[in-house]
C-alpha cells in the first residue's frame, strides 16, 4: 500500500444557516486503503462524503484530489478519478440492469469518443465483479434491496475509479445481504471511503475515522479506535470487545447505559 494521499482534506468545515456540520476535518486518504467513517446518527458522515466526492463545496479548506484543488476540476475530471454510492441512489425503473450499469462509462464519453468495445468490456467486467452477469437483461424493478445496491456498486465499478466513496450501503438491508456488500466492497481493487452504524463492518477496514458532532475525534486502526471509553462517550453504550470463538475478528457486546 502506497502512503502517498490520492485525497486529501485539509481543515475543511461545511456550515449551513450558522452551524457547523462538519468541522475542521483533515484527512489524507492513502492508495489502496478502506477507511471506515463512523459516528451517531447527524454526526456529520453523510456531509463529510459529499465533499470529498466533490458535491458539496467546503465553506472552509480544501479538498484535494491526486494533489489538485478539487474546486478547480472539471465534473467530468472528478467522476473519471472517484464514484460515489449514495444512501438514496435510485435508478430509473424502465431500464434493465445492464443499462444502470453502462451510466457508469459516462465520464469517459464525449463528441471525440463515442462508445467503444472498451466501453462494453468495462461493463461486462463490472456486472461479473457484482455477479450479476446472468441478470444484466432483468429490469430494474424486479431487483431485491441487495440486488439493486449491487448494480449501484457495479455502475460505479464501470466508472473505472480510483476512489469509490459509499455512504452506508448497507442501510436497510438484511444481515445476508450486509455481509455480501462489504465482501464485495473489499475485494474490488480500489481505495473506499465507507460510511458504516455497525462497529462490526467498521472491524473490517484499514483504518477508521469517529465523528461526533461534524468532528473527526479519533482516526486510526480499528482495534486502537474502537476502544470501550470511545464507544462510551460517542455512542453512550458500555461496549466489551469479546474474542471469536473460532478466531475471526472480535466481537462487541453492548449494553445501554443505566
Amino acid at each position: 500500500m502506497s502512503d502517498t494521499p490520492i485525497l486529501e482534506l485539509v481543515g475543511v468545515t461545511r456550515r449551513v444557516q450558522g452551524r457547523d456540520l462538519v468541522s475542521d476535518v483533515s484527512l489524507h486518504l492513502r492508495a489502496g486503503e478502506m477507511l471506515g467513517v463512523i459516528g451517531p446518527n447527524g454526526s456529520g458522515k453523510s456531509t463529510l462524503l459529499n465533499m470529498m466526492a466533490g458535491l458539496l463545496p467546503p465553506t472552509r479548506g480544501q479538498v484535494r484530489l491526486a494533489g489538485q484543488p478539487m474546486v478547480r476540476l472539471r465534473r467530468q475530471q472528478i467522476a473519471q478519478q472517484l464514484a460515489m454510492v449514495s444512501q438514496a441512489a435510485e435508478t430509473g425503473e424502465r431500464i434493465s440492469v445492464r443499462d444502470a450499469v453502462e451510466l457508469g462509462r459516462t465520464p469517459w464519453l464525449g463528441p471525440l469518443w463515442p462508445w467503444s468495445a472498451r466501453d462494453d468490456e468495462a461493463v461486462q467486467a463490472a456486472l461479473q465483479a457484482v455477479g450479476m452477469e446472468q441478470m444484466a437483461a432483468r429490469d430494474w424493478s424486479t431487483l431485491s434491496g441487495g440486488e439493486r445496491q449491487r448494480v449501484h456498486i457495479a455502475r460505479a465499478h464501470a466508472q473505472a475509479p480510483r476512489i469509490l466513496l459509499l455512504d452506508e450501503p448497507t442501510n436497510h438491508l438484511d444481515i445476508h445481504h450486509q455481509i455480501g456488500i462489504l465482501d464485495l466492497v473489499s475485494q474490488l481493487s480500489v481505495t473506499t471511503v465507507i460510511a458504516l452504524h455497525d462497529m462490526h463492518h467498521a472491524l473490517r477496514c484499514d483504518r477508521v475515522m469517529v465523528m461526533q458532532s461534524g468532528r473527526c475525534v479519533a482516526l486510526g486502526a480499528p482495534l486502537d479506535v474502537l476502544t470501550p471509553a470511545l464507544i462510551r462517550e460517542i455512542f453512550a453504550v458500555d461496549a466489551q470487545l469479546i474474542a471469536h470463538p473460532a478466531g475471526r475478528l472480535p466481537l462487541f457486546a453492548f449494553q445501554r447505559l443505566a
